[in-house]
């Protein structure tokens, strides 16, 4: 996946800002659960900025070497005070750097990390010199950062060094609209040569109300699945794996009846309230969420007189 794909409010208004933050050098602090394609937007971020023929560098902070560290994202010099290896850091010269996972970034090097932030100094390893570099920064975490400050796993002062612009990638469950368009568009990405697996209504129907746990990651894994072992062929809700499945998510017992029994009425009104706040009041996506028709949603709600 190159560039990002969607329909929806959130993605729409997400396309029209990226031109705009991209053109500053503000540090973005993008958030978003696993598989949203938090550094498929730091690249467009990138390719749109004026840095955007200079180098673009991925730190993966969950992945970083336990020794060496430092040595690892400033560099070292020699006994003469020559750069003998160049960091992460100094390879990106009038670059971006992005910083994904940087919630799992040590805080022993969070203060070093926050000195180049406000001034592009970092001081490599056998050297008492500073070296000013001109990088920008963008990070991403799939935690709250507010409350690893709490936790005090995560300096404050970094925390709003790095939030100057913050931006939030919505889970596929809360997007909807867009599941349809990115099955069609990974369906003719992987089918090669071979004709684009389709979907029966039935199974657009589990698709669109499977929760999707791996975000955008998981549709494409799943697409990729499609077009290798069932090219050309109509997908039937029969042919999905079983967590897809409407059953499977009734199987998981979500509503447990407690022993002194509920209002089921009341229930209901609560439900059908957070579907439509969770939609920002969009009837067809509440009705979605809820796995009901519009019509079934508009007789509930005059029902309930909402």
């Amino acid at each position: 996946m190159t560039q990002i794909l969607g329909q929806s409010p959130q993605i729409t208004h997400l396309m029209r800002t990226i031109p705009i933050i991209a053109a500053s050098d503000a540090s973005v602090l993008i958030y978003g659960e696993t598989g949203t394609g938090k550094e498929l937007l730091a690249h467009a971020l990138h390719a749109q900025s004026g840095r955007k023929d200079k180098p673009f560098s991925t730190i993966n902070c969950a992945a970083l070497p336990t020794e060496g560290l430092e040595e690892h994202l400033f560099g070292r010099c020699n006994a003469n005070g020559e750069i003998e290896l160049r960091g992460k850091f100094l390879a990106a010269e009038s670059g971006t750097v992005f910083l994904d996972e940087v919630n799992a970034l040590p805080l022993s090097v969070q203060a070093k990390v926050l000195r180049f932030l406000e001034a592009g100094e970092c001081q490599l390893q056998g050297s008492h010199k500073l070296h000013t570099v001109d990088v920008r920064i963008l990070a991403a975490s799939s935690v709250d950062l507010q409350q690893a400050v709490s936790k005090e796993e995560f300096r404050a002062d970094l925390f709003y060094r790095l939030q100057v612009v913050p931006l939030n990638l919505p889970p596929l469950r809360e997007r909807t609209e867009d599941i349809m368009l990115l099955l069609r568009h990974f369906g003719r990405e992987f089918s090669a040569k071979n004709a684009v697996v389709r979907y029966a209504k039935a199974a657009e129907h589990c698709l669109q109300t499977y929760a999707w746990p791996g975000n955008v990651r998981e549709l494409m894994n799943f697409c990729q699945r499609m077009a290798l072992l069932s090219p050309g062929k109509s997908i039937q809700a029969e042919d999905l794996p079983v967590e897809m499945l409407p059953e499977a998510a009734a199987n998981d017992h979500a509503f447990v009846l407690p022993p002194t029994g509920i209002k089921l009425a009341q229930v209901e009104l609560d439900l059908i309230e957070q579907a439509l706040e969770m939609a920002a009041g969009n009837r067809s996506r509440a009705a979605r969420l809820l796995g009901v028709s519009r019509d079934t949603l508009l007789y509930r709600m005059q029902k309930y007189d909402l």
